[in-house]
This record gives structure tokens, sequence and C-alpha cells, in this order.
């Protein structure tokens, strides 16, 4: 599994999905609440490029360490890391999000992410990982909605 493709359409302008992924250090805002992956807190390590956010879920023993790599708002373009102690057998994580517009008002969300595991993990993570891009593709349907009527 050297790497995972997902991708999402929202029935929103590039522009506002890139307002909420472009503020790195506050994914709580968009989360969703519910789901198999809850935000307790967000530490925040720096600012702009190299920025970490330290996302700490209920339930789990570890937070997971995010460095912010890239933030390209010419080509709606993001690219993470996942450093330090890696969760559930991550032994690496690069990951790549880009929004490509879809007319005025509609964009679709590639994200490409580059992953290693501990040897006999392939499978747990790809379920973990595929299971925690659903929730980021919701949390951000529901964020642009949200958005749009405030």
């Amino acid at each position: 599994m050297p790497e995972l493709f997902a991708q999402a359409d929202f029935a929103a302008p590039a522009e506002q999905v890139w307002a909420l992924l472009a503020d790195f250090g506050n994914i709580q805002a968009w989360w969703p609440r519910e789901g198999a992956l809850q935000i307790e807190r967000v530490e925040r390590e720096g600012e702009g490029i190299g920025m970490v956010r330290h996302i700490y879920n209920q339930g789990v023993p570890q937070c997971a360490s995010e460095r912010l790599d890239l933030l390209d708002p010419q080509t709606f373009t993001l690219v993470l890391s996942i450093v330090g102690q890696r969760p559930g057998g991550i032994t690496a994580y690069v990951a790549t999000s880009r929004l490509i517009p879809q007319g005025e008002h509609a964009c679709r969300m590639e994200h490409r992410a580059l992953v290693t595991t501990v040897p006999g993990r392939e499978q747990a993570v790809e379920r973990f990982l595929r299971q925690a891009y659903a929730l980021m593709f919701a949390g951000l349907q529901a964020g642009t909605a949200a958005r749009a009527q405030g």
C-alpha cells in the first residue's frame, strides 16, 4: 500500500473549501463531532509552513502530529506529513490534498497519500485511513454548507 487515493465532490466553490483547509491549525472547527475519530483538542506548534498540529482524539492514547509542508492558494494544494510517533503501525505518511474547481459553484478534492507501515499492518492502516478520509470529506461538506448559510 504505497499510495492511497480518495476524492470527493463539493457543491461549493474551491475558495470556500480552501478557506477551511488553509486554516490548518483549526481542523476542530470543521471536523465532524460524531464518528470513530472525535477530536478532543488540538495543540498548535508554530505558524504557517512547518507548523505542527497535535490532534488528540477521544479514546486514543497518543496524539497524531501533522506538519504543514506546503500551502499553495494558487493551485489549492496542501501537503502534510505525520511526524513524531505515528499512530497504528504507520511508519511514514505524506499526503497531498488538491482542490480542482468544477465550474463556479463546485469543486473536487483529490487526496493522495504515500504511506508505509510495519509489516502485516497494511490492511488495518488502509481501513483506518479510508475511514478518516470519509470523516474529513463529511466535515468539509458540512463546514462549507455552514459557511454558505452563515
